[in-house]
């Protein structure tokens, strides 16, 4: 009994110590409790190589909820459950296929793998010369001319951009809609360069859409490095035909899951505060940045928040979302339920896009918000996390955007992320830990300041 007594008196002096301090202060303790556990490091670990290549649908996906469930069933939440949700079941098959043939009738082999959502090709595969371009004017301005053949998108991603992000927006669209386009110019298939900084042979996978197109004709990515080398071939062999062959299919959908974990708010319990990332990652990849590192950073907010005594005014949920890679059918559900459930959500705040150090964040709100948070800025300065912007937030949670909610995204220095975004690269010795804790205390030190003045 007298250890239980000392025990709640110390609870009770933590969180008298921190009511009394300066957000200042706050913050930087925020900061050293992050940095002194290794928690949420290691839970990545086991994340990254017991649970990868967790496509929404597949059995390595449920698995991986269920740990994460454990894992937040271990983290002194008020509650933790599964929000049930249905999923499509995309499968990329076993055998992709690349190579081109030049004029000797030499086969080159090309790294390739079937875009997210793409049809398969016939069982023999596809034989077609290869027309490369590096616009949607480019390809328009062709026509019927590419008939029958497979449209190469060549775009490099821009190296000299420091905002890798604005890079990734001139190029994703021929990944998105590139089969679709060339589909109404009559092409047989699509090859799209990877898009990715790095110069490697893995290929960079991601979804892609059919829009309005009058035959659904598959889509591939190609790595850099043989990119690079396809390039050559067609300068020295403008007739240059490549092959393409892959067994992707749909199976029946799945049932799925979020998985969320609660805190209940001491003052305000029926108004939310969300934070989370998504834990389904490419079928190619361990998903250690895209989005595991944001999945566990998230369950950190609430950690170091224990370690503090610091019990928010507001209901926390630390949420898993899942599905985001390719339908966004977890953050469609939550969103779906917290209205049907008449909830009112204060803030949401996502972490996907990757876990390098935390530069600052990107906020969708009115200018009256935007203009509440950015005061907080300040007080990032010490960490090099003040960069406040107002321009978009993370996918899952811009489903509550119609809610009234406001809506913000951490960010991480992009410098390297496109390296390894959506490809084998993302790996585990790919993420720093200082870097993946400071962002935890980054995310945690804007939930408390919210948490503590409220926004509307």
């Amino acid at each position: 009994m007298k250890i239980k007594h000392f025990t709640l008196l110390a609870t009770l002096f933590t969180i008298i110590s921190c009511s009394q301090k300066q957000d200042s202060e706050v913050i930087a303790d925020i900061f050293k409790t992050a940095q002194s556990d290794t928690t949420s490091f290691h839970t990545l670990r086991i994340l990254s190589s017991q649970y990868g290549k967790r496509l929404a649908g597949t059995p390595i996906s449920v698995e991986a909820i269920q740990y994460m469930k454990r894992v937040m069933e271990g983290s002194n939440f008020d509650t933790v459950y599964l929000q049930e949700c249905k999923v499509a079941h995309w499968n990329r098959g076993e055998n992709e296929q690349g190579y081109a043939i030049s004029k000797n009738s030499e086969r080159e082999r090309l790294v390739v793998c079937t875009l997210g959502n793409s049809v398969g090709t016939p069982s023999d595969g596809i034989k077609a010369e290869v027309v490369a371009v590096k616009s949607f004017d480019e390809l328009s301005a062709l026509g019927n001319k590419v008939k029958g053949k497979i449209v190469y998108f060549n775009k490099p991603m821009d190296q000299c951009k420091i905002n890798s992000f604005e890079a990734y927006g001139e190029v994703v669209g021929f990944r998105f809609a590139g089969a679709s386009v060339a589909a109404r110019y009559g092409a047989i298939a699509v090859l799209v360069r990877s898009c990715t900084t790095a110069i490697d042979t893995f290929p960079h996978t991601g979804v892609m859409r059919y829009f309005e197109t009058p035959k659904e004709i598959p889509a591939f990515s190609i790595s850099t490095v043989h990119a690079n080398l396809l390039d050559q071939m067609l300068v020295d062999d403008p007739k240059l035909k490549v092959y393409l062959k892959s067994d992707c299919k749909f199976l029946p959908e799945e049932t799925s899951y979020n998985v969320i974990g609660e805190v209940r708010g001491t003052e305000f319990p029926k108004e939310f505060i969300t934070v989370g990332g998504h834990i389904d990652s490419w079928d190619n990849t361990d998903g250690s940045h895209d989005d595991g590192g944001g999945c566990v950073q998230s369950i950190d907010v609430w950690r170091i928040f224990h370690e503090l005594g610091y019990k928010p005014k507001h209901t926390l949920r630390v949420v898993m979302f899942i599905d985001e890679e390719m339908n966004q059918r977890g953050g469609r559900k939550y969103a779906e339920l917290a209205k049907q459930n008449s909830e009112k959500h204060l803030f949401a705040l996502e972490s996907d896009g990757g876990c390098d150090r935390p530069i600052g964040f990107s906020f969708e709100t009115d200018s009256v918000n935007f203009k509440k948070v950015q005061v907080y800025s300040k007080l990032f300065e010490p960490y090099s996390s003040n960069r406040f912007v107002n321009g978009g937030s993370g996918v899952d949670i811009g489903f509550l955007k119609d809610q009234n909610v406001v809506l913000a995204e951490m960010m991480a220095d992009p410098t390297h992320y496109f390296d390894y975004h959506h490809s084998g690269f993302d790996t585990f010795d790919k993420v720093n830990k200082t870097s993946l804790q400071r962002g935890s205390a980054a995310m945690a030190s804007l939930i408390y300041l919210v948490d503590k003045y409220s926004l509307k």
